[in-house]
């Protein structure tokens, strides 16, 4: 809906006494947390319909058998 406005909050990395590196090294982690590297590979290139409902699926698919991986080795109280 064009009318929904999507609310984006700021990505902010303080840079204190360690340095510009480590400040880097935060925003780079905070970026791959937030999904922004993923989103920007995904429009690099143009994708059918077709082909991203697939991709979609697969991935849907892999989430769920390393959830069902990780509930079955979870210890049991």
């Amino acid at each position: 809906m064009p009318s929904e406005a999507i609310q984006c909050k700021p990505l902010e990395v303080i840079v204190s006494d360690r340095g510009i590196e480590r400040a880097i090294k935060m925003l780079k982690r905070k970026l791959a947390s937030e999904g922004v590297l993923r989103e920007l590979k995904m429009r690099r290139h143009y994708m059918k319909p077709s082909v991203k409902r697939r991709k979609k699926q697969a991935e849907a698919a892999r989430r769920r058998r390393k959830r069902a991986k990780v509930e079955a080795t979870a210890p049991k109280p």
